[in-house]
């Protein structure tokens, strides 16, 4: 992708890319290509989901499943 101005992030070097998540445009350093993110929006994937441990949700478990957490009020 061809991206003229900074890095959204540091504000020093050339945007090169944007985030798929929040379209932020970062320069190579602040990228997770990987991914396809921002190094933001990748740090929030890790310490979400643990999923596959890539960033990536768990395909084999249920969103619906909720019986680790219980709620009384």
């Amino acid at each position: 992708m061809s991206v003229s101005g900074l890095c959204q992030i540091c504000e020093s070097r050339p945007a090169e890319e944007q985030c798929r998540n929040c379209g932020t445009f970062t320069c190579e350093q602040h990228y997770e290509s990987d991914l396809g993110l921002c190094a933001e929006c990748a740090a929030q994937a890790d310490s979400g989901d643990p999923g596959q441990g890539d960033g990536r949700p768990d395909p084999d478990r249920d969103p619906n499943d909720d019986a680790g957490d219980t709620y009384q009020f």
